[in-house]
């Protein structure tokens, strides 16, 4: 059957006979392994032609306000024409199969950007090639990368533009073809990888994928990792400086749409579908970035071996370098190069904006020596949003604190009360009555907290909670 369904599979995807090709500018490219032949890519084949894949870089910057100008490596006029600074630093920002670079996220990523920091960015639409089969895509990832590279060295030649001052994002495929551009520009300042694609990539040679050597520094986004027994469309292995797993790294909060019982050979067969790629979970990874530029602290990165170790709770605090942030400020954390392949966990919200706090919640009640009920803590902020958390449930007792760690979706700073709630079970008693003794609070960054809920409340009546 696993025979059968590589053999639909090789006449769905197709091939490219041949054992190179060269294009003008771009120089030539071969069939030969590690791009092809080799376990994971054993139907990859040589790119199509650039003339035919309508590559188009846009450039926004606060000039242009919402519209763009389009700049060619090859026209130089349009450069020196356009709003380009090289006294701004320059981002790239490139989609993955089946997308486009001219609307969407990626022109949305742009303005926000703009936002904040005063940039070059610059989006890089290559749908034509993008659109096919899945193996023709991936193939032509490398034909895009040349060209951005291309487009680089030609931005440096006519502006002074340093590859110091470039940040490449991408997507999916859009991750690897940004480890193409920067396997052939040294010295590229940072590459962002957002849920690089797996299928074609895990476990292959540096070389054919995004990996830490294509630029000073390169951070990924781990959200829908092939990792048994699911089936995702990102790679698993860590492939960056820092590498972040959200929720684990596979099965994003709030998306519905993966099928975790997904047979491998059910995967092969639809791998050529292109709107398996626009799931939810793999779309995350941009996302989240897009909120991390609004909430610099609502995505910290714990480092920890394994998630599950991470979500009981082992590795937290911080320790004493810190932590990173997951997205558009990785690069702020100063131990980012002090080694490859750092693995950092967090959770996040369910929607939008995804931001989450964890803290270290210890209970101690007073009142009832023992009732039967669950007791929860209701988060405010000043504008008006409240989250309220589960600590325990069941048998509840004076004599026990009560350890829960939460991802609270109300930032620590912006959190203007927090109120203590219990309810009771179907047997307890009408006259029962509840109080938080002590609240102790741990934030990410180790420092504590103490509240005090100041006497007993009867069930459902919340009890303000004050520093002691």
């Amino acid at each position: 059957m696993v025979a059968g369904m590589w053999i639909i599979a090789f006449y769905l995807l197709g091939t490219v006979a041949g054992k190179e090709v060269c294009y003008p500018r771009l120089g030539c490219f071969t069939d030969d392994p590690p791009w092809s032949g080799i376990p994971g890519r054993l139907l990859t084949g040589l790119p199509d032609n650039p003339e035919d894949m309508n590559i188009t870089f846009s450039l926004y910057t606060r000039e242009t306000g919402n519209n763009s100008q389009l700049i060619s490596a090859i026209n130089c006029s349009t450069i020196q024409n356009s709003h380009f600074s090289s006294r701004r630093n320059t981002t790239f920002i490139i989609h993955g199969f089946g997308s486009t670079g001219k609307e969407g996220w990626v022109v949305e990523m742009c303005l926000l950007l703009l936002e904040v920091e005063n940039i070059n960015c610059i989006a890089v639409d290559w749908k034509e090639g993008a659109k096919g089969t899945y193996i023709s895509a991936v193939n032509n990832l490398r034909v895009i990368g040349a060209e951005i590279a291309y487009t680089i060295k030609i931005l440096k030649k006519v502006s002074r533009c340093s590859p110091h001052d470039i940040h490449l994002i991408g997507h999916s495929l859009g991750a690897h073809t940004a480890g193409e551009a920067g396997r052939r520009t040294p010295g590229i300042r940072r590459i962002t990888g957002l849920d690089p694609a797996g299928p074609c990539f895990e476990g292959t040679p540096p070389e054919v994928r995004l990996d830490p050597s294509d630029a000073n520094f390169v951070d990924i986004i781990h959200t829908n990792a092939a990792h048994f027994p699911a089936v995702g469309f990102g790679i698993h292995n860590t492939t960056g400086h820092l590498d972040f797993y959200p929720n684990g790294g596979t099965v994003m909060r709030g998306c519905t749409d993966l099928h975790p019982d997904m047979k491998q050979s059910e995967f092969e067969a639809i791998i050529a579908d292109a709107t398996v790629f626009g799931g939810c979970h793999h779309s995350r990874s941009h996302e989240y970035y897009f909120k991390s530029i609004l909430y610099p602290t609502g995505f910290c990165g714990y480092p920890c071996k394994k998630y599950d170790s991470f979500d009981l709770g082992d590795c937290f605090p911080c320790p004493k370098e810190g932590c990173p942030m997951m997205g558009h400020y990785a690069d702020r954390f100063p131990a980012k190069l002090e080694r490859i392949n750092q693995k950092y966990f967090l959770n996040t919200g369910a929607d939008p904006p995804f931001a989450a706090w964890r803290q270290k919640v210890l209970i101690q009640l007073s009142g009832a020596k023992k009732t039967k009920g669950n007791i929860k803590l209701v988060f405010h902020d000043a504008e008006g949003n409240t989250k309220t958390y589960e600590i325990a449930s069941g048998d509840l007792s004076e004599d026990q604190v009560y350890v829960k760690y939460l991802d609270v979706e109300i930032n620590p700073q912006k959190t203007t009360q927090i109120e203590f709630l219990w309810d009771k079970t179907l047997f307890t008693l009408l006259w029962a009555r509840l109080g938080a003794e002590t609240v102790n609070i741990t934030h990410g960054d180790g420092h504590r907290s103490t509240l005090c809920g100041r006497g007993t409340v009867t069930y459902g009546v919340p009890q303000l909670l004050t520093p002691c």
